[in-house]
Protein backbone atom coordinates (compact mmCIF):
# COMPACT_ATOMS: atom_id res chain seq x y z
CA UNK A 1 0.00 0.00 0.00
CA UNK A 2 0.26 4.00 -0.47
CA UNK A 3 0.24 5.81 2.23
CA UNK A 4 0.41 9.82 3.29
CA UNK A 5 1.16 10.40 6.88
CA UNK A 6 1.18 13.84 7.62
CA UNK A 7 2.38 15.00 11.01
CA UNK A 8 0.92 18.86 12.36
CA UNK A 9 3.21 21.19 14.33
CA UNK A 10 2.49 19.72 17.72
CA UNK A 11 2.88 16.29 16.94
CA UNK A 12 6.46 17.58 15.47
CA UNK A 13 7.07 20.08 18.41
CA UNK A 14 10.25 19.21 19.31
CA UNK A 15 13.24 16.72 18.32
CA UNK A 16 11.35 13.93 20.56
CA UNK A 17 8.01 14.41 19.04
CA UNK A 18 9.97 14.71 15.98
CA UNK A 19 11.68 10.68 16.88
CA UNK A 20 8.56 9.51 17.95
CA UNK A 21 6.53 10.79 14.87
CA UNK A 22 9.43 9.01 12.76
CA UNK A 23 8.92 5.32 14.58
CA UNK A 24 5.09 5.94 13.45
CA UNK A 25 6.37 6.01 10.13
CA UNK A 26 8.65 3.69 10.45
CA UNK A 27 5.89 1.02 11.54
CA UNK A 28 4.25 1.47 8.54
CA UNK A 29 7.44 0.88 6.43
CA UNK A 30 7.96 -2.27 8.63
CA UNK A 31 4.57 -3.42 7.23
CA UNK A 32 5.93 -3.30 3.67
CA UNK A 33 4.03 0.11 2.80
CA UNK A 34 5.43 2.98 0.51
CA UNK A 35 5.31 5.91 2.73
CA UNK A 36 4.90 9.59 2.30
CA UNK A 37 5.75 11.96 5.35
CA UNK A 38 4.15 15.76 4.55
CA UNK A 39 5.44 18.06 7.64
CA UNK A 40 3.92 21.20 9.13
CA UNK A 41 6.32 23.44 10.46
CA UNK A 42 7.47 22.81 14.83
CA UNK A 43 4.51 24.49 16.63
CA UNK A 44 4.69 27.93 17.16
CA UNK A 45 7.40 28.47 14.56
CA UNK A 46 4.88 29.55 11.77
CA UNK A 47 3.78 32.41 14.00
CA UNK A 48 7.27 33.39 14.90
CA UNK A 49 7.97 33.86 11.57
CA UNK A 50 5.17 35.62 10.44
CA UNK A 51 5.74 38.07 13.70
CA UNK A 52 9.35 38.51 12.05
CA UNK A 53 7.45 40.15 9.13
CA UNK A 54 5.19 42.32 11.06
CA UNK A 55 8.16 43.67 12.85
CA UNK A 56 8.36 45.93 9.85
CA UNK A 57 6.17 49.04 9.65
CA UNK A 58 6.15 49.46 5.90
CA UNK A 59 3.66 47.06 4.00
CA UNK A 60 5.98 43.48 3.29
CA UNK A 61 6.07 42.01 -0.33
CA UNK A 62 4.26 39.21 -0.21
CA UNK A 63 6.62 37.25 -2.23
CA UNK A 64 9.41 37.51 0.76
CA UNK A 65 6.65 36.72 3.26
CA UNK A 66 6.36 33.66 1.69
CA UNK A 67 10.09 32.66 1.63
CA UNK A 68 10.46 33.71 5.49
CA UNK A 69 7.17 31.82 6.63
CA UNK A 70 8.24 28.30 4.76
CA UNK A 71 11.02 27.96 6.58
CA UNK A 72 9.27 26.48 9.12
CA UNK A 73 8.09 23.55 7.24
CA UNK A 74 11.66 23.01 5.38
CA UNK A 75 12.96 22.33 8.65
CA UNK A 76 11.33 20.28 10.08
CA UNK A 77 11.59 18.31 6.70
CA UNK A 78 14.82 17.45 7.37
CA UNK A 79 14.99 17.06 10.68
CA UNK A 80 12.28 13.88 10.02
CA UNK A 81 14.79 12.26 7.22
CA UNK A 82 17.27 12.53 9.50
CA UNK A 83 15.11 10.87 12.15
CA UNK A 84 13.92 8.18 9.88
CA UNK A 85 17.61 7.83 8.79
CA UNK A 86 18.87 7.65 12.23
CA UNK A 87 16.44 4.35 12.88
CA UNK A 88 18.08 2.95 9.55
CA UNK A 89 15.05 3.59 7.63
CA UNK A 90 16.39 5.02 3.67
CA UNK A 91 14.62 8.66 3.30
CA UNK A 92 15.00 11.98 1.38
CA UNK A 93 13.43 15.13 2.03
CA UNK A 94 12.13 17.02 -1.20
CA UNK A 95 11.04 20.82 -1.34
CA UNK A 96 7.98 22.22 -3.38
CA UNK A 97 10.28 23.28 -5.61
CA UNK A 98 12.17 20.08 -6.09
CA UNK A 99 9.28 17.91 -7.04
CA UNK A 100 7.46 20.18 -8.05
CA UNK A 101 4.46 21.69 -6.68
CA UNK A 102 3.10 23.74 -9.16
CA UNK A 103 0.66 26.12 -7.94
CA UNK A 104 -0.98 29.82 -9.05
CA UNK A 105 0.81 33.05 -8.05
CA UNK A 106 -1.21 34.29 -5.18
CA UNK A 107 1.26 34.78 -2.57
CA UNK A 108 0.60 33.38 0.93
CA UNK A 109 -3.12 31.45 -0.52
CA UNK A 110 -1.70 29.82 -3.44
CA UNK A 111 -3.65 27.23 -5.03
CA UNK A 112 -1.80 24.33 -6.06
CA UNK A 113 -2.40 23.21 -10.12
CA UNK A 114 -0.32 20.08 -10.71
CA UNK A 115 2.06 17.97 -8.70
CA UNK A 116 4.85 16.07 -11.05
CA UNK A 117 5.13 12.75 -8.89
CA UNK A 118 7.74 11.00 -11.31
CA UNK A 119 10.39 12.22 -8.20
CA UNK A 120 8.19 10.63 -5.46
CA UNK A 121 7.30 7.90 -6.88
CA UNK A 122 11.35 6.69 -8.11
CA UNK A 123 11.97 7.44 -4.77
CA UNK A 124 9.08 5.67 -3.17
CA UNK A 125 10.12 2.46 -6.01
CA UNK A 126 13.85 2.48 -4.76
CA UNK A 127 12.51 1.82 -0.94
CA UNK A 128 13.18 5.23 0.28
CA UNK A 129 10.38 7.39 2.49
CA UNK A 130 10.00 10.74 0.97
CA UNK A 131 9.54 13.99 3.16
CA UNK A 132 7.77 16.39 1.62
CA UNK A 133 7.14 20.04 3.63
CA UNK A 134 3.69 21.21 3.72
CA UNK A 135 2.45 24.60 3.24
CA UNK A 136 4.93 25.26 0.23
CA UNK A 137 4.87 24.98 -3.42
CA UNK A 138 6.50 27.00 -6.43
CA UNK A 139 4.69 29.21 -9.39
CA UNK A 140 5.64 29.31 -12.81
CA UNK A 141 8.68 32.14 -12.44
CA UNK A 142 10.28 29.58 -9.95
CA UNK A 143 9.00 31.70 -6.63
CA UNK A 144 8.44 30.01 -3.54
CA UNK A 145 4.57 30.31 -2.52
CA UNK A 146 2.46 29.23 0.41
CA UNK A 147 -1.21 27.55 0.91
CA UNK A 148 -2.41 29.76 3.84
CA UNK A 149 -2.99 28.80 7.12
CA UNK A 150 -3.34 24.59 7.33
CA UNK A 151 -1.63 24.49 4.08
CA UNK A 152 0.14 21.04 5.29
CA UNK A 153 -3.43 19.77 5.22
CA UNK A 154 -3.82 20.78 1.65
CA UNK A 155 -0.38 19.31 0.57
CA UNK A 156 -1.35 15.95 2.39
CA UNK A 157 -4.15 15.23 0.75
CA UNK A 158 -2.85 16.53 -2.81
CA UNK A 159 -0.34 14.42 -3.00
CA UNK A 160 -2.31 11.26 -1.78
CA UNK A 161 -4.90 12.24 -5.04
CA UNK A 162 -1.60 12.38 -7.59
CA UNK A 163 -0.01 9.12 -5.93
CA UNK A 164 -3.24 6.86 -6.09
CA UNK A 165 -2.47 6.42 -2.11
CA UNK A 166 -4.48 4.14 0.02
CA UNK A 167 -4.59 6.52 3.13
CA UNK A 168 -4.04 9.99 4.23
CA UNK A 169 -3.41 9.92 7.76
CA UNK A 170 -3.38 12.96 9.40
CA UNK A 171 -1.59 12.72 12.55
CA UNK A 172 -2.45 16.07 15.22
CA UNK A 173 -2.92 16.09 19.14
CA UNK A 174 -6.54 14.65 19.27
CA UNK A 175 -7.22 11.37 18.24
CA UNK A 176 -10.02 11.30 15.64
CA UNK A 177 -12.97 13.41 14.75
CA UNK A 178 -15.43 14.05 17.92
CA UNK A 179 -19.72 14.89 17.81
CA UNK A 180 -18.72 18.26 19.63
CA UNK A 181 -15.85 19.95 21.37
CA UNK A 182 -14.79 18.04 24.04
CA UNK A 183 -13.59 20.68 26.11
CA UNK A 184 -16.71 22.41 25.62
CA UNK A 185 -19.39 18.95 25.82
CA UNK A 186 -18.54 16.83 28.30
CA UNK A 187 -20.14 13.79 26.75
CA UNK A 188 -18.88 14.17 23.24
CA UNK A 189 -18.18 10.85 21.54
CA UNK A 190 -15.06 10.06 18.75
CA UNK A 191 -17.09 9.02 15.70
CA UNK A 192 -15.58 6.39 13.93
CA UNK A 193 -16.77 7.12 10.28
CA UNK A 194 -17.80 10.51 8.79
CA UNK A 195 -18.63 11.56 5.19
CA UNK A 196 -17.17 14.26 3.50
CA UNK A 197 -19.79 16.27 3.15
CA UNK A 198 -20.21 16.02 7.33
CA UNK A 199 -16.56 16.85 7.61
CA UNK A 200 -16.73 19.79 5.38
CA UNK A 201 -19.56 21.29 6.87
CA UNK A 202 -17.84 20.84 10.23
CA UNK A 203 -14.89 22.39 9.33
CA UNK A 204 -16.36 25.17 7.75
CA UNK A 205 -18.63 25.79 11.03
CA UNK A 206 -15.53 25.88 13.26
CA UNK A 207 -14.51 22.37 13.68
CA UNK A 208 -10.44 22.83 13.95
CA UNK A 209 -9.61 19.15 13.04
CA UNK A 210 -8.76 19.64 9.54
CA UNK A 211 -8.43 22.58 7.24
CA UNK A 212 -11.63 22.78 4.60
CA UNK A 213 -9.71 22.86 1.39
CA UNK A 214 -8.12 19.73 2.23
CA UNK A 215 -11.51 18.25 2.90
CA UNK A 216 -12.80 19.68 -0.77
CA UNK A 217 -9.85 18.24 -2.19
CA UNK A 218 -10.53 15.11 -0.75
CA UNK A 219 -14.39 14.74 -1.67
CA UNK A 220 -12.79 15.46 -4.88
CA UNK A 221 -10.31 13.37 -5.52
CA UNK A 222 -12.21 10.64 -3.48
CA UNK A 223 -9.29 10.47 -0.89
CA UNK A 224 -9.57 8.37 2.25
CA UNK A 225 -8.57 10.39 5.13
CA UNK A 226 -7.76 8.97 8.88
CA UNK A 227 -7.87 11.34 11.63
CA UNK A 228 -5.26 9.84 14.51
CA UNK A 229 -3.15 11.21 17.47
CA UNK A 230 0.50 11.38 17.43
CA UNK A 231 0.45 10.70 21.48
CA UNK A 232 -1.75 7.03 21.41
CA UNK A 233 -2.35 4.40 19.42
CA UNK A 234 -6.17 4.31 19.76
CA UNK A 235 -8.30 4.26 16.32
CA UNK A 236 -9.04 7.64 14.62
CA UNK A 237 -11.58 8.59 12.70
CA UNK A 238 -12.36 8.02 9.08
CA UNK A 239 -13.34 10.58 6.62
CA UNK A 240 -15.04 8.78 3.79
CA UNK A 241 -17.68 8.80 1.14
CA UNK A 242 -20.61 8.45 2.30
CA UNK A 243 -21.60 4.81 0.19
CA UNK A 244 -19.12 3.75 3.09
CA UNK A 245 -21.21 4.94 6.01
CA UNK A 246 -23.66 1.88 6.30
CA UNK A 247 -25.76 3.39 9.33
CA UNK A 248 -25.60 7.18 8.54
CA UNK A 249 -27.05 9.30 12.02
CA UNK A 250 -29.79 11.67 11.48
CA UNK A 251 -27.05 14.59 12.94
CA UNK A 252 -23.29 13.39 13.74
CA UNK A 253 -22.19 16.37 15.00
CA UNK A 254 -22.76 19.51 16.83
CA UNK A 255 -20.23 22.42 15.46
CA UNK A 256 -19.52 25.87 17.02
CA UNK A 257 -17.61 29.00 15.52
CA UNK A 258 -16.95 32.21 17.38
CA UNK A 259 -15.56 33.80 14.57
CA UNK A 260 -18.82 35.55 14.05
CA UNK A 261 -19.86 39.47 14.00
CA UNK A 262 -23.05 40.69 12.45
CA UNK A 263 -24.26 43.84 10.55
CA UNK A 264 -27.72 44.96 10.05
CA UNK A 265 -28.77 47.63 7.87
CA UNK A 266 -31.73 49.16 9.10
CA UNK A 267 -34.44 50.95 6.92
CA UNK A 268 -33.20 49.99 3.60
CA UNK A 269 -34.54 50.88 0.22
CA UNK A 270 -36.84 48.04 -0.91
CA UNK A 271 -36.32 47.22 -4.69
CA UNK A 272 -34.42 45.21 -7.17
CA UNK A 273 -30.78 45.83 -7.29
CA UNK A 274 -30.19 46.75 -3.22
CA UNK A 275 -28.61 43.34 -2.63
CA UNK A 276 -26.63 43.00 -5.54
CA UNK A 277 -24.93 46.06 -4.70
CA UNK A 278 -24.40 45.58 -1.44
CA UNK A 279 -23.14 42.06 -1.16
CA UNK A 280 -21.41 43.09 -5.16
CA UNK A 281 -19.37 45.53 -2.81
CA UNK A 282 -18.24 43.20 0.03
CA UNK A 283 -17.18 41.03 -2.95
CA UNK A 284 -14.98 43.23 -4.35
CA UNK A 285 -13.26 43.67 -0.61
CA UNK A 286 -12.60 39.94 -1.05
CA UNK A 287 -15.23 39.35 2.31
CA UNK A 288 -16.52 36.33 2.60
CA UNK A 289 -20.54 36.87 3.62
CA UNK A 290 -22.05 33.74 6.05
CA UNK A 291 -25.35 34.46 7.03
CA UNK A 292 -28.03 36.55 5.81
CA UNK A 293 -31.43 37.52 6.19
CA UNK A 294 -34.11 40.28 5.17
CA UNK A 295 -36.78 41.72 6.81
CA UNK A 296 -39.41 43.34 4.92
CA UNK A 297 -41.26 46.59 6.37
CA UNK A 298 -44.91 47.46 5.96
CA UNK A 299 -43.24 51.54 5.00
CA UNK A 300 -41.27 49.80 2.00
CA UNK A 301 -38.20 50.10 3.24
CA UNK A 302 -35.84 46.74 4.66
CA UNK A 303 -33.71 45.63 7.36
CA UNK A 304 -30.92 43.68 5.83
CA UNK A 305 -28.79 41.36 7.99
CA UNK A 306 -25.27 39.76 7.16
CA UNK A 307 -22.70 37.87 9.05
CA UNK A 308 -18.86 37.68 8.14
CA UNK A 309 -15.64 36.66 10.23
CA UNK A 310 -14.81 39.02 13.23
CA UNK A 311 -11.30 40.15 11.38
CA UNK A 312 -13.30 41.19 9.07
CA UNK A 313 -15.55 42.90 10.18
CA UNK A 314 -13.92 46.51 9.85
CA UNK A 315 -13.41 45.72 6.03
CA UNK A 316 -17.09 44.93 5.81
CA UNK A 317 -18.17 47.87 7.54
CA UNK A 318 -16.30 50.39 5.31
CA UNK A 319 -17.42 48.34 2.16
CA UNK A 320 -20.64 49.07 2.85
CA UNK A 321 -20.31 52.80 3.91
CA UNK A 322 -18.28 53.74 0.80
CA UNK A 323 -21.08 52.50 -1.49
CA UNK A 324 -22.65 55.44 -2.24
CA UNK A 325 -25.39 53.49 -4.23
CA UNK A 326 -27.52 52.28 -1.01
CA UNK A 327 -28.86 54.36 1.86
CA UNK A 328 -30.06 53.19 5.44
CA UNK A 329 -31.25 54.73 8.76
CA UNK A 330 -29.06 52.93 10.85
CA UNK A 331 -25.90 50.27 10.46
CA UNK A 332 -25.80 47.96 13.64
CA UNK A 333 -22.79 45.85 14.51
CA UNK A 334 -22.71 43.17 16.84
CA UNK A 335 -19.56 41.07 17.65
CA UNK A 336 -20.51 39.47 20.77
CA UNK A 337 -22.00 36.43 18.94
CA UNK A 338 -21.50 32.57 18.01
CA UNK A 339 -22.60 30.01 15.57
CA UNK A 340 -23.69 26.93 16.36
CA UNK A 341 -24.51 24.02 13.76
CA UNK A 342 -25.93 21.33 13.61
CA UNK A 343 -24.54 18.57 10.79
CA UNK A 344 -25.86 15.25 9.54
CA UNK A 345 -26.24 13.77 6.20
CA UNK A 346 -29.19 11.77 7.83
CA UNK A 347 -31.22 15.16 7.44
CA UNK A 348 -31.24 14.11 3.68
CA UNK A 349 -34.17 11.57 4.24
CA UNK A 350 -35.72 12.50 7.76
CA UNK A 351 -37.92 15.79 8.62
CA UNK A 352 -37.89 17.45 12.17
CA UNK A 353 -34.62 18.22 12.88
CA UNK A 354 -34.87 22.15 12.74
CA UNK A 355 -37.79 21.83 15.04
CA UNK A 356 -36.08 19.63 17.62
CA UNK A 357 -33.29 22.19 17.46
CA UNK A 358 -35.09 25.37 17.52
CA UNK A 359 -37.94 23.75 20.94
CA UNK A 360 -34.29 22.64 22.47
CA UNK A 361 -32.58 26.33 22.30
CA UNK A 362 -36.16 27.45 22.91
CA UNK A 363 -36.25 25.65 26.53
CA UNK A 364 -33.18 27.11 27.84
CA UNK A 365 -34.40 30.38 26.72
CA UNK A 366 -31.52 30.83 23.91
CA UNK A 367 -32.67 33.44 21.47
CA UNK A 368 -32.08 32.76 17.40
CA UNK A 369 -31.22 35.85 16.13
CA UNK A 370 -30.22 34.32 12.62
CA UNK A 371 -30.97 30.79 10.71
CA UNK A 372 -29.02 29.22 7.68
CA UNK A 373 -29.88 25.90 6.03
CA UNK A 374 -28.36 23.70 4.00
CA UNK A 375 -29.17 19.95 2.73
CA UNK A 376 -27.12 18.60 5.75
CA UNK A 377 -26.73 21.55 8.46
CA UNK A 378 -28.94 24.12 10.49
CA UNK A 379 -26.99 27.03 11.84
CA UNK A 380 -28.49 29.46 14.42
CA UNK A 381 -26.83 32.49 15.35
CA UNK A 382 -26.82 33.34 18.83
CA UNK A 383 -25.18 35.83 22.11
CA UNK A 384 -21.81 34.00 22.71
CA UNK A 385 -22.56 33.99 26.34
CA UNK A 386 -25.30 30.94 25.51
CA UNK A 387 -22.77 28.86 23.44
CA UNK A 388 -21.83 26.28 25.78
CA UNK A 389 -25.32 25.58 27.04
CA UNK A 390 -26.39 25.25 23.31
CA UNK A 391 -23.87 22.95 22.40
CA UNK A 392 -24.54 20.98 25.62
CA UNK A 393 -28.42 20.94 25.14
CA UNK A 394 -28.24 20.05 21.81
CA UNK A 395 -25.33 17.15 21.72
CA UNK A 396 -28.14 15.61 24.31
CA UNK A 397 -31.45 16.78 22.52
CA UNK A 398 -30.18 14.80 19.46
CA UNK A 399 -29.37 11.72 21.05
CA UNK A 400 -25.27 12.04 20.79
CA UNK A 401 -24.87 11.74 24.28
CA UNK A 402 -25.47 8.11 23.88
Amino acid sequence: MKIVQKFGGTSVADIPKIRSAANKVKSEVDKGNKVIVVVSAMAGVTNQLVGYCKDFPSSYNLREYDVVVSAGEQITSGLMSIALQDLNISSISLLGWQIPILANDAHAKALIDSIDTSKILSHLDRGEVVVVPGFQGVNKKNDIVTLGRGGSDITAVAIAASVDANYCDIYTDVDGVYTSDPRIVKNARKIDKITYEEMLEMASLGAKVLQTRSVELAMKFNVSLRVLSSFSGAPGTLICSEEKVVEKEIVSGIAHSMDEAKITLVSVEDRPGIAASIFHTLSEYNINVDMIVQNVSEDGSTDLTFTVSKHELLSAKNAVENNQEIKWRKLLIDDDVSKVSVVGVGMKSHAGVAKTMFKALAEKNINIEVISTSEIKVSVLIKAAFTKEALVCLHKAFDLDQ
